[in-house]
């Protein structure tokens, strides 16, 4: 066959292919179950494949690109605009197909199974910790109705229920109480559990440890940057990747006037989550700080908000932790002018 170009559109079971050649002329429309897919492929000459960059992709590129195919994951947001009229399965096939091909395009680059492991366990860590948040509320919560108002945090909570009184508390409630603290301990015992395979990657990853020298970048945000961005150089610059994880203000640019607006949010909230809480214990610990990156910190909180400065420290973050991963150094504190 004279195909040259092809366009997935993934699925659980019944995958959308569309194949072009070198003119553009359509060459196969097809419908193939997934076990079916990599035998058909296997069979065609080498071809551009484009896929979109979603559920089991990274899977499917790498199973593809190991047939020989040149395999491109595009973000769903670009290959919208290529879609015509109505939506179905065999216009985003080839949409996919279109824009795989656009010289201006932007791709995803692949990640390992190894890379999608920790990714996993960092998916894995934040679930169990908001089951923890939960469990915590709801503790709190029971406690409040028999008028029992406890401190933030769960070692206070334990302390407190070791310290209560048989006449404090019903039986049937204190036994409610104990189960749900017993699930309150298990979780705590697999969030350490995760935390320590976290480590032992860490240690193993010289990207990794790096990363952990910038200020505000610990063990859980170093492996969660390198298990997220194996590529850097898909950015050409820091600003690009601040702006990847949505740490700068939405545009409403037009007519030569710029306009500014709130910070976009666009992007991975989770690596943006974990970069705006380590920010916040910069901006915190900044009276002790003598680096010229204390006093810039000082300097902005003179005359914004601690918000505004901790999202600006976040954008920081980013730019100086794709200069390390870009360039393959170490951070080093600048000096005070």
């Amino acid at each position: 066959m004279n195909v040259k170009t092809i366009g997935i559109d993934l699925a659980k079971s019944v995958f959308q292919l569309h194949g072009v050649d070198v003119e553009g002329g359509v060459v196969f429309r097809k419908k193939l179950r997934r076990g079916a897919v990599l035998d058909f492929l296997r069979d065609l000459p080498v071809c551009l494949i484009g896929l979109e960059a979603c559920a089991t992709a990274h899977f499917w590129t790498r199973e593809i690109g190991a047939l020989g195919h040149e395999v491109r994951m595009i973000p769903p947001a670009y290959v919208k605009p290529y879609v015509k009229r109505q939506k179905n399965d065999a216009a985003d096939a080839e949409a996919i197909c279109e824009a795989v091909t656009r010289p201006s395009m932007h791709f995803v680059p692949v990640k390992s199974a190894q890379r999608q492991g920790v990714m996993m366990l960092h998916r894995t860590r934040d679930l169990l910790m908001r089951q923890r948040t939960m469990l915590l509320n709801t503790i709190r919560a029971h406690l409040a109705e028999f008028g029992i108002i406890t401190a933030q945090g769960p070692h206070k909570l334990a302390a407190l229920l070791d310290t209560l009184g048989e006449d404090a508390l019903p039986d049937i409630a204190r036994s409610a109480l104990i189960s749900l603290m017993a699930q309150l301990d298990s979780l705590a015992a697999e969030i350490r559990s995760l935390e320590r395979r976290l480590l032992t990657w860490h240690r193993t990853d010289e990207a990794s440890q790096r990363l952990e020298t910038i200020p505000g970048v610990g063990l859980i945000t170093a492996t969660a940057i390198l298990a997220s961005i194996p590529d850097p150089s898909v950015f050409k610059t820091g600003r690009q990747f601040a702006a990847f994880l949505g740490l700068v203000p939405r545009q409403n640019s037009s007519g030569g006037k710029e306009r500014l607006g709130r910070i976009s949010r666009m992007g991975d909230g989770y690596l943006r989550r974990l970069l705006v809480v380590g920010a916040t214990s910069v901006i915190r610990r900044v009276g002790t700080n003598t680096s010229a990156t204390g006093d810039w910190v000082r300097r902005l909180l003179e005359r914004k908000r601690a918000r505004v400065a901790t999202v600006a420290m976040a954008n920081k973050t980013a730019r100086i932790a794709w200069a390390v991963l870009a360039r393959g150094e170490t951070y080093r504190a600048p000096a005070m002018a």
